[in-house]
């Protein structure tokens, strides 16, 4: 059995790992989603972008699911603190994903041009709302989330449910949520500009290179943004991280430049943000170049270094509180039980290489691009 201090960081990367999987494989198809209406103009060019990830969406939103899962088998006291505070969010992004298996199951059931839109606008919704209800989400994180623990370790979000929803959209998050929305999106045109036949993976290919130096330039803005007006959290005082868990035994200092500290004690770390910054910016070079499996890669790297600087930079913290610095939540506070973790920990090891193992073998036998003259002599053609 690992000791508890290594399960414990061995958790917080592994459910980093799963984010940032869901990211780039359910990311790609949110991206063909709020890309609809802009790169298809026809009804069978809408069919084509819709026909490259009709096969696997609901595989790749295994991830979602499964990080989920991770969330509170590791981090029950996160998960808690979080689904209660961010509650209305939460179910917005429901709602939206709710409209893409009934979208992809009933926009060709009538073949009439004002039902296949309403259905195309319920797949373009179920793209951009969870990528920018996700990116709002990670910006108050950094911020601080309005939440205290009680003596009995209970979570209490301050404010009701709804109306602490519209203060969740301040400035910094709106921009977080824009860097998702842009990030997410940019992967999915280079998905089209790789599977997708012509003039969709023309018109793709142009959006990846105006919209990919985009989001480079907002991530660093963001991260000047954190510099000059965004406190961050300090742990002063800790017990021992292989004690048992107790959020309210530690002494947390919030201070300006805090998220930075980790690029001080460890200059290394700078790697991330700097992967951050560079991944969409060859990812529009390789999309001029036409070279979209190059670009991909160079998105998925982009993508990793975005939504791991946050970790980097907020760790050992997981969800800090703006209401009781003392009530934030850190991966050596908020975890489960060692004998959890542990057992987990060997499940994943187990399963983990079968399912990415399965997951390459499916793309493997699908692998090819979508026409108008091979959609309709597909199983999946219905799209």
């Amino acid at each position: 059995m690992l000791d508890y201090e290594t399960l414990k960081l061995v958790w917080w990367v592994l459910v980093g790992a799963l984010l940032i999987g869901f990211a780039i494989t359910d990311g790609m198809d949110m991206g063909v989603g709020s890309l609809l209406p802009f790169v298809a103009r026809t009804d069978t060019e809408r069919r084509i972008a819709i026909n490259t990830i009709g096969p696997h969406w609901d595989g790749n939103q295994v991830w979602f699911i499964t990080a989920g899962g991770a969330l509170f088998a590791a981090w029950p006291l996160v998960y808690a603190s979080a689904f209660s505070g961010f509650y209305m969010a939460m179910l917005l992004v429901l709602f939206a994903l709710f409209f893409r298996p009934v979208g992809f199951d009933y926009r060709s059931k009538i073949e009439s041009p004002v039902w296949r839109n309403v259905w195309d606008y319920g797949l373009f919704a179920g793209g951009v709302v969870p990528a920018l209800v996700f990116g709002v989400a990670c910006g108050n994180l950094l911020q601080g989330v309005p939440f205290y623990l009680d003596e009995l370790l209970r979570s209490h979000y301050q404010g009701s449910l709804l109306g602490a929803f519209v203060p969740l959209l301040n400035p910094f998050a709106l921009l977080a949520g824009l860097i998702s929305v842009g990030m997410l999106t940019t992967h999915g045109a280079i998905w089209l500009q790789m599977r997708a036949g012509d003039p969709v993976d023309a018109r793709a290919r142009a959006i990846v290179m105006k919209l990919a130096p985009a989001v480079a330039v907002a991530f660093a803005l963001a991260g000047i943004w954190m510099w000059f007006g965004v406190e961050g959290y300090r742990v002063i005082s800790e017990p021992p991280r292989d004690a048992l868990p107790n959020p309210l035994a530690k002494e947390v200092a919030r201070e300006a430049h805090a998220w930075f500290d980790v690029y001080r004690r460890m200059p290394i770390a700078a790697l991330v943000p700097l992967i951050g910054l560079a991944g969409p910016l060859a990812a529009a070079h390789f999309a001029r170049l036409r070279r979209p499996a190059l670009a991909f890669v160079a998105s998925a790297l982009g993508m990793a270094g975005i939504i791991g600087s946050m970790g980097v930079s907020m760790f050992p913290f997981v969800m800090p509180s703006s209401v009781d610095p003392r009530s934030s939540l850190t991966i050596w506070d908020a975890a489960s039980s060692h004998l959890t973790l542990n057992v987990m920990f060997w499940a994943v090891a187990l399963f983990l290489p079968l399912v990415l193992a399965y997951t390459v073998w499916c793309y493997a036998r699908m692998w090819g691009r979508v026409t108008a003259a091979t959609i309709d002599s597909h199983s999946h053609s219905a799209y």
